[in-house]
């Protein structure tokens, strides 16, 4: 399977990463804009497997007037996408009379716009029957416990969340899936952001185990889903 990871220089995508990476078939195109991180993923990898094809593509995916050139590049790479993982995300945690625009500018654009423009551009390589997984964040759901600090962060996640049920329903006649994993507490620098001190349940290798088996298999049972999926809240 040919595979897209965006945000995989750390955290979960690199967890992500790594999984996939275990099975020969798979081509995996590692995205993020640390260079140094992506290079780092990719020896590990290949030291767990010696053959691992893991291709790294260091881009910033909030330079949006460069995603046609991305797109061209990619097709010289994988020429076709099985599976998208939209994993890239931006937290900062200020308070709401603090925030300035653009601040709320830069967690929209990564944490909404991205996704939204990158799958675009990809769907002339996005392949029948393709699965993008968008990763939300249960705090981007109605009705779940919200934390002071983190209003743009959860509101650009419950525009993915939404974001996700329409584009499935838009990319019915290509064959396309789209669902939405809304992940709980895992152990990452961004879940340190938003609560210092705190310890999850949850490491990202544990939680990336999860993703990967989804993205694989999630769209046989799966289509314009939110799946909550979380053990704990902070």
């Amino acid at each position: 399977m040919n595979i897209i990871v965006t945000g995989a220089s750390h955290g979960i995508g690199f967890e992500v990463v790594k999984i996939m990476a275990r099975h020969k078939q798979n081509h995996i195109v590692a995205v993020s804009r640390n260079g140094k991180a992506l290079k780092e993923l990719v020896e590990e990898c290949r030291r767990l497997v010696p053959d691992a094809r893991v291709t790294p593509y260091e881009f910033d995916l909030s330079q949006f007037e460069f995603y046609p050139f991305i797109v061209q590049r990619l097709e010289t790479i994988i020429h076709s996408c099985d599976i998208l993982v939209n994993n890239a995300g931006k937290l900062v945690n200020k308070p709401f009379t603090k925030f300035e625009p653009e601040e709320f500018d830069d967690t929209f654009n990564v944490n909404v716009k991205s996704p939204f423009f990158f799958t675009q551009a990809l769907l002339p390589l996005l392949s029948r029957g393709a699965h993008v997984v968008n990763i939300s964040s249960i705090g981007g759901l109605a009705g779940s416990k919200k934390f002071p600090g983190l209003a743009a962060y959860s509101a650009s996640k419950a525009a993915l969340a939404i974001l996700s049920e329409v584009l499935a329903e838009e990319l019915i006649e290509q064959e396309i899936s789209v669902n939405c994993l809304a992940i709980g507490a895992v152990q990452t620098e961004m879940f340190q952001k938003a609560f210092p001190g705190a310890k999850a349940l949850q490491n990202p290798a544990q939680i990336a185990h999860f993703i990967a088996d989804f993205a694989i298999n999630g769209s046989k049972y799966f289509n314009g889903k939110i799946v909550p999926v979380s053990i704990s809240v902070p």
